[in-house]
């Protein structure tokens, strides 16, 4: 099966769009605080101060949490089945690079992209593996390999850098206007009520807009996903099964009645809606049937011949690319 070009092309494009207007509503809201403090110099500072944080935070966050969480090295011999998988999904998505699975020892179900397309790879727990076929985790693979393919931790990382920064200089004009006051009482200055709106303005905007960036990319994500696999069914299946284990894992802190909250305050999307998109473009699908790389692993569990042990931080610090 193939995923029709057209809708292909037309949804990346759409999304290509919509993080440019996102991003360039993040980089004013950035430039609000730093133009207050010291004008058009303070912009530039900002903005430059934000390309220095991203090349830092895309590589030293997933190494800490990698550290954090005991990750170790999972090796082909170790997941033949899965590097399988992982080595089709790569080919079908022109990705240059060998394919790097990581093992996370953790319960939970939970799979994310590490660094970029030049050296990245992808971190499975131990809860996935033990919770989804084949066929689930290769939808979640396919998913991962779109996140890598495409950039997205380069750009989640711009984006969650603008958003901090912004939350720290707009607490420094706030501090500076608090020490404005004695002036503004003795008559020497006016209330500066257009700054003090603009800061209270400009954080939760830009957060507002970097949560909706990350449902942006998760909704490209799937679709890429279902292009490199021809299989809508294997991903929708494997987000049922996330959310039926968050859903546990909610109710064991809030009881039955989980609390409804805004979908806009929300770093991915509905997973109801997700799904739903998903059946809708599998009425789209026409042609072949899928990859026979991915298709006769279909059914079977996943076979982890030997858990790797954890590599430590000195490992993931110091890991040159390749």
């Amino acid at each position: 099966m193939t995923l029709r070009r057209d809708r292909l092309w037309r949804n990346r494009m759409t999304n290509a769009l919509q993080t440019l207007l996102i991003m360039g509503g993040l980089a004013l809201s950035l430039s609000v605080p730093g133009f207050l403090l010291a004008g058009p110099g303070g912009v530039l500072i900002s903005m430059t101060a934000v390309v220095f944080a991203t090349l830092l935070s895309s590589w030293m966050p997933v190494r800490v949490i990698l550290t954090n969480a005991g990750a170790g090295m999972l090796r082909r011999h170790q997941a033949p089945e899965l590097y399988e998988v992982l080595a089709h999904l790569y080919a079908r998505a022109d990705l240059p690079i060998t394919p790097q699975l990581f093992y996370v020892p953790s319960p939970d179900l939970n799979a994310f992209a590490v660094g970029t397309w030049r050296d990245g790879g992808i971190a499975v727990t131990e809860g996935l593996l033990r919770s989804l076929s084949m066929r689930e985790l290769a939808g979640v693979l396919a998913h991962e390999t779109s996140h890598l393919r495409h950039g997205d931790t380069r750009v989640m990382s711009m984006a969650a850098a603008m958003t901090r920064l912004t939350l720290w200089m707009t607490m420094v004009v706030q501090v500076a206007l608090l020490a404005s006051l004695p002036l503004v009482a003795a008559g020497e200055l006016a209330f500066p009520w257009l700054p003090l709106l603009l800061v209270a303005v400009a954080p939760t905007l830009s957060t507002l807009l970097s949560l909706a960036l990350s449902r942006n990319r998760e909704y490209k994500a799937d679709l890429e996903a279902v292009a490199l696999t021809g299989d809508p069914e294997g991903l929708a299946s494997a987000l049922a099964e996330l959310e039926r284990y968050h859903s546990r894992w909610l109710s064991t802190i809030f009881g039955r009645q989980q609390p409804t909250g805004l979908d806009w305050l929300r770093t991915h999307p509905p997973t109801e809606e997700r799904i739903q998109r998903l059946f809708e473009i599998d009425g789209e699908l026409h042609g072949l049937d899928p990859h026979p790389g991915l298709q006769r692993h279909h059914g079977r569990r996943p076979m982890i011949h030997q858990r790797p042990g954890p590599l430590g931080g000195h490992h993931w610090f110091l890991r040159r690319r390749r």
